[in-house]
């Protein structure tokens, strides 16, 4: 009589890191009951394995090989961490509030909230874990061709990002303070353009001086032209709205005088505050509004 082959039966967490590469996402191992990488560093690296042609970081170690994997987590119930570049993700990682914060202080996910708001844009659905710490992990596939960094706080206060050189912890993981669980199992979805532009590095402000600008203005009034679109489209979440504004007032006294016309005006402006971020509808009103007022308020040049 044939014996029946015996089950092997996977531990909590191999069995995450599998599931998490059956996705494509690359893993490696994280200490047990904590988010720092289980692998050795450089100082330590035998030069075997791996990493016989040099020392190999997390990041390049990561891998979705499931023979790999078991090899890798045979040895200790290690936590499981995906390297967000090679995975091809970028993950909204919203914080909870921490002891330290003022009072009234906003969660990364009342942040989130008002970031699309002003957008005008609903929350993404998407593949969404909750962390140990009560926060949120949102998974959007990378755009393709982009390369984006990690970011802090650039979409607002308590949310990060991770992408290129980055990694989150893996749903099945487990810190003293929780387990990491699945809130929403849809597919990632996409990164919204929307978001995409925001969280890609801004032109510096000497590519924008070279910008070009009207054949017939003066020198003075293509300098100012250039320099202050540079300012608007450098301008930071909190300072955009009001930069915006005293663009458009310092730019609006050379209309009267024939030096700029004013749809370029509006034109180079909005281009600017949707590069800073900003929405359109906001961009235009802004403008429209105080250029009104510095024409107003500067009258032309004398014939």
């Amino acid at each position: 009589m044939t014996q029946p082959t015996p089950i092997r039966r996977e531990g909590p967490h191999l069995a995450a890191a599998l599931d998490a590469a059956e996705r494509g996402w690359h893993v490696f191992p994280l200490r047990p009951c904590d988010k720092r990488p289980a692998l050795h560093g450089e100082t330590a690296c035998p030069g075997t394995g791996d990493c016989t042609a040099g020392h190999r970081k997390w990041e390049q170690r990561a891998t979705t090989d499931p023979d790999r994997i078991r090899r890798a987590w045979s040895t200790g119930a290690f936590n499981v961490g995906i390297a967000t570049g090679p995975s091809g993700l970028i993950v909204v990682d919203l914080d909870p509030v921490k002891a330290k914060d003022p009072k009234g202080t906003p969660d990364g996910a009342t942040s989130l909230q008002a970031l699309c708001e002003r957008a005008g844009q609903p929350v993404p659905a998407t593949y969404r874990t909750r962390t140990a710490s009560g926060g949120h992990h949102l998974y959007f596939t990378a755009p393709t061709g982009a390369r984006l960094g990690n970011s802090a706080g650039r979409l607002g206060k308590h949310i990060d990002t991770r992408a290129h050189g980055g990694y989150v912890v893996a749903v099945g993981s487990t810190l003293p303070g929780g387990t990491y669980e699945v809130v929403d199992p849809t597919e990632p979805v996409p990164l919204p353009e929307w978001l995409h532009a925001l969280l890609t590095p801004r032109q510096s402000g000497r590519g924008l001086m070279a910008a070009p600008v009207p054949v017939r203005a003066s020198r003075y009034a293509a300098a100012a032209l250039r320099a202050e679109t540079a300012a608007v489209a450098g301008a930071g979440e909190g300072s955009r709205n009001w930069t915006l504004v005293r663009a458009a007032r310092a730019l609006g006294r050379f209309i009267p005088s024939g030096d700029l016309a004013r749809h370029e005006v509006e034109q180079a402006l909005n281009s600017a505050g949707l590069a800073a971020g900003l929405r359109e509808s906001e961009c235009r009103s802004a403008v429209a509004s105080a250029l009104n007022w510095s024409i107003a308020n500067n009258p032309g040049r004398p014939a």
